[in-house]
């Protein structure tokens, strides 16, 4: 594809959502809660969108198209297991916007710290996920890398793509925070849904209609339907692929820092409905361009390179083309501008919180802002690493965060549960997958994932019950929150 489209695709892009950005902004935001938040005033459906583009980021039609081009069938069940594990959020969404309402967190590791009394507990998960966060930051950026440099054939760099991705990210997410940042999101998401859609279906047509599409893989592509397809989704692979995506929804702290975030336990329902239908959408979607990239250019070096070299074909129109790229673009940097959100707002109020007790809400925010852009740029030098496989690496990144899975859950159903057990847990089982994932290592050919949850259950529990539990604030805690969902009428 001709250069000059990409920069007008980009230009147009960014002339458009810095417009909706700006706009976004309601007054100063004189503390933590409203930038980082929203003031927890964000509707249903603009949560739903903004919740939907956090969620789906590169990954998708670069990642997971990609992984199904490599393995073929495997990938769509991997996919919908992240949308069963959805459910989790119809469990534990509630709850975190009724405590977060009740006790004003901003953070998910602020409530960690406070429900089993432990400022220590605090900073160890704000660190923690900055640990495993960043690297999948980094994974967005090299998605807009990769997808910029293969629709041009090398005319703009991998560097050039995550150069532009890191400052967009950057300037959406300082303009007016987390308001900013769900506006642009919800246009950014239905850019993404449609013109992935509308693509998918002049890519079919090309191919000579629905069934002709699916009986060319069946005599083309042996194996491309069934599972395990060519044998990359073993039962340990995908069970350890598929167990970081099935805990995402409570385990990565940029998704959980949405539920506090709605106006009502209404809008809450509203944004977790319309996140399932648009996610079922978008995973069929994905997984039938990796298939059509499959059909229409088999042998690629890479599956990451399936949706570049897809765009760039003369199958789809120019401009065409040029949305679907805008699209997954902004697919990236709305994943990226959640994660810079979260974790500032985790250094700022967990982390310098904890050494500062006296520091005001005012100078926690502005210390939030100015790790903004720092967390950025390690993402930024991150990805210049290049390493192939979006998908396996996204679901590498996540697998460190399950450790934290343990206490987040007895955080609303274990009174025994304590900040010893939690502590240990996290970092024991933390230090263990990041070992584990730096050596490749597979112990009894599991993943680090399984272990790290393993490790972490079993420490959190074994630990919990040797030591004391703050019984007043789990009392507190959970007849608090006991209360407020039969009040609102949720299990």
């Amino acid at each position: 594809m001709p250069l000059h489209w990409i920069w007008i695709g980009i230009a147009a892009y960014t002339v458009i959502a810095g417009i909706t950005a700006y706009l976004s902004r309601a007054g100063r935001s004189a503390d933590m809660s409203h930038y980082f938040l929203g003031d927890r005033k964000m509707g249903g459906f603009v949560s739903a969108l903004s919740y939907s583009a956090t969620t789906y980021s590169a990954f998708m039609l670069i990642g997971l198209a990609g992984l199904t081009y490599s393995d073929r069938m495997g990938a769509l069940g991997f996919e919908l297991i992240y949308l069963c594990g959805v459910t989790l959020v119809l469990i534990f969404g509630p709850r975190f916007w009724v405590v977060g309402k009740k006790y004003g967190y901003v953070t998910p590791s602020e409530m960690l710290g406070h429900r089993y009394e432990s400022r220590a507990l605090s900073v160890t998960a704000s660190l923690t996920s900055c640990i495993f966060l960043i690297p999948y930051a980094a994974v967005q950026l090299a998605g807009v890398g990769y997808l910029v440099s293969g629709m041009t054939a090398g005319a703009m760099s991998f560097t050039t793509g995550t150069l532009i991705a890191t400052i967009l990210a950057i300037v959406f997410a300082i303009v007016a925070g987390l308001r900013s940042v769900a506006w642009t999101d919800s246009l950014q998401a239905i850019i993404m849904i449609v013109s992935a859609t509308v693509i998918v279906i002049i890519v079919i047509n090309h191919l000579g209609g629905l069934g002709s599409f699916f009986d060319t893989l069946s005599a083309e592509h042996a194996g491309a339907l069934s599972v395990p397809g060519n044998g990359f989704f073993s039962f340990s692979t995908f069970i350890g692929l598929t167990l970081p995506w099935l805990f995402f929804s409570i385990s990565n702290p940029q998704v959980s820092q949405r539920l506090y975030t709605p106006r009502s336990m209404k809008h809450l329902r509203q944004m977790l409905l319309g996140f399932l239908i648009f996610g079922f959408i978008y995973t069929l979607v994905a997984v039938v361009w990796g298939f059509a990239a499959v059909i229409k250019f088999p042998g690629l070096e890479t599956g990451d390179l399936a949706t570049p070299v897809l765009l760039s074909s003369d199958i789809i129109p120019p401009l065409a083309a040029v949305v679907v790229m805008v699209g997954i673009m902004a697919a990236a940097v709305s994943t990226i501008d959640s994660i810079m959100l979260t974790l500032s707002s985790m250094v700022a109020r967990d982390v310098v919180g904890a050494l500062r007790p006296a520091l005001s809400e005012k100078r926690q925010l502005t210390v939030g802002k100015f790790v903004l852009p720092v967390i950025a740029l390690l993402a930024y030098l991150f990805a210049q690493l290049e390493i192939d496989l979006i998908a396996v690496l996204s679901v590498s990144a996540s697998a460190g965060l399950l450790v934290m899975v343990p206490p987040t859950i007895g955080t609303f159903f274990w009174r025994r549960g304590t900040a010893v057990g939690a502590l240990t847990s996290i970092i024991t089982a933390g230090a263990l997958v990041f070992v584990f994932e730096l050596t490749g290592t597979k112990l009894l050919g599991q993943g680090s994932g399984i272990w790290g949850l393993a490790v972490s259950l079993i420490l959190f529990v074994g630990i919990s019950l040797a030591t004391t539990a703050p019984e007043k604030r789990a009392h507190e805690f959970l007849e608090h929150t006991r209360s407020q969902l039969k009040k609102h009428r949720v299990l």
